[in-house]
């Protein structure tokens, strides 16, 4: 197992908020795996062409599986006043085929979206920010890659696990993909 984690975020970048995903993303990896190969890279701009260049650059390392971290939201386009993230976008725009999950609710941010997708023999997925939803997401993936399950039961597992963690009827979740 060859796994790249890219943290993304202004937040993170600048050293605002410090990154809790990325090591329990390479502990839960590395707990599946022991042999496992983790990179962590510096994390990267909440800018969407920055973001597809290291999601290239990671791809052409040969890894299995690529992990991006935050960016799932973009309350941007609901209103101006939100923060701007990019990870679901440049992803969806990386993938030839994925599945995708989009959750709707009030629990630090109104709207995420999960991808999941297959390119060149790599798994990719990305994570929400908040560290128990970003845990939930990557427990449901790694269980679901040891059961040998595809993109879609993989989407939908981290897409649970992370509904799970909003108040109850304070979220809902649609399906979407190519």
């Amino acid at each position: 197992m060859k796994a790249y984690i890219l943290p993304t975020g202004n937040e993170i970048l600048e050293g605002i908020v410090r990154d809790l995903d990325a090591p329990e993303i390479m502990r839960q990896i590395v707990a599946e795996w022991p042999a496992a190969e983790v990179t962590r890279v510096s994390p990267i701009i909440d800018e969407e062409d920055a973001i597809f260049k290291k999601i290239c650059d990671a791809a052409e390392t040969g890894a299995d599986l690529i992990v991006l971290i935050g960016g799932s939201g973009g309350g941007h386009r609901f209103s101006n006043s939100l923060g701007r993230d990019f990870t679901h976008t440049a992803l969806v725009r990386y993938l030839d085929e994925y599945s995708a999950r989009e959750i709707y609710g009030k629990n630090g941010h109104m709207w995420s979206k999960l991808v999941c997708g297959k390119k060149h023999n790599a798994l990719f997925i990305n994570v929400p920010g908040p560290f128990q939803e970003a845990k939930a997401a990557m427990e449901a993936c790694v269980a679901k890659m040891h059961e040998g399950a595809g993109v879609e039961d993989i989407s939908k597992a981290m897409a649970q696990a992370v509904f799970e963690k909003y108040p109850k009827g304070a979220a809902s979740f649609e399906e979407s993909g190519k």
